[in-house]
């Protein structure tokens, strides 16, 4: 359900009933928050409620950041993980969390949902997939200040995203011979050096080290010859050097559409694009559930893609 304060329940409560019929829920959470929204409950599906009791009632309000909402989206994660180990559940979906509110619940180290589960599972190497119906991004860095992307790239870190996107990409969506682009860091790739080292330094060689085993590899591009070329369906997925530079074409190319898939745990995991919209959360007609919607698809698809693959 994500954060209990935040658009979680009624982006639920109205997925829900769009895809009713298609797959079976299981909702992790507070159901006396998520009874909050109003509507017809004759409308909402079967669906199982795992109900933790974990929100005070006394001076609970949406759109506000406690820290008890934060570690009750910490308790909502861990069940689902609890689920996902004993085989309750096929595929997991998470509603957007607050990390000012997990910081004040005691989790500082809280640095997101794709991190969370990587470490719950002991899953060594994973990556963050963005994608909505043009585009698909994987992230390289993820959750940092621009000012840290440099250092933190390194030849063995691109290799292996794009080494686990390639392989995901056959997984996950079936495709038998992706073409990945891998953008620069710099302006225009930064013209042979001119505009920067990392290009030269750290990027190419990752490429060449992968052009071993990959065919359909370009790159570094510069990030706008990337996307325009992936909107042009050129490529099946480009790998960003950082977070906005795969988030701002995202948004612009389809807002509502956009979903996060992450890469590498032995289950499939998405999210809504969106956050937990704490300024319109208690306005319930607002609550667009687009994102969501999509989501779920794409997770159920994805599992089922892996039963094939």
């Amino acid at each position: 359900m994500g954060d209990p304060a935040g658009i979680g329940s009624a982006v639920i409560r109205k997925a829900i009933i769009k895809l009713k019929g298609l797959m079976d829920f299981v909702i992790i959470g507070d159901k006396w928050v998520f009874d909050k929204v109003p509507g017809p409950k004759s409308q909402i599906p079967n669906c199982r409620f795992i109900d933790l009791h974990n929100v005070p009632h006394k001076y609970f309000e949406f759109g506000k950041v406690k820290a008890e909402y934060g570690r009750a989206s910490v308790e909502y994660l861990d069940k689902a993980i609890e689920l996902i180990k004993n085989k309750g559940i096929d595929c997991l979906v998470t509603c957007p969390v607050s990390k000012e509110a997990i910081s004040l619940g005691g989790f500082d180290k809280f640095l997101g949902h794709t991190e969370y589960l990587a470490a719950r599972t002991n899953t060594e190497y994973f990556a963050m997939m963005l994608l909505n119906k043009k585009l698909r991004f994987s992230l390289v860095t993820r959750h940092i200040p621009l000012r840290d992307v440099p250092s933190e790239l390194d030849t063995g870190k691109i290799y292996k995203t794009v080494l686990l996107t390639y392989r995901s990409l056959k997984e996950l969506f079936l495709i038998k011979n992706p073409r990945i682009a891998v953008c620069g860091l710099n302006p225009h790739a930064s013209d042979n050096g001119l505009l920067g080292e990392e290009e030269n330094k750290i990027i190419k060689p990752a490429l060449m080290r992968l052009g071993e085993s990959i065919k359909n590899i370009d790159g570094p591009l510069p990030a706008d010859v990337a996307v325009l070329k992936a909107a042009q369906k050129k490529y099946d997925c480009i790998i960003a050097m950082y977070h906005d530079q795969a988030l701002i074409p995202l948004k612009i190319l389809g807002a509502y559409t956009g979903v996060n898939l992450t890469l590498g745990l032995g289950f499939i995991r998405t999210s809504p694009l969106h956050g937990t919209a704490f300024d319109i959360a208690a306005k319930f007609n607002l609550a667009n559930p687009a994102s969501l919607i999509e989501a779920i698809r794409l997770a159920v698809i994805c599992t089922l893609n892996r039963k094939k693959d």
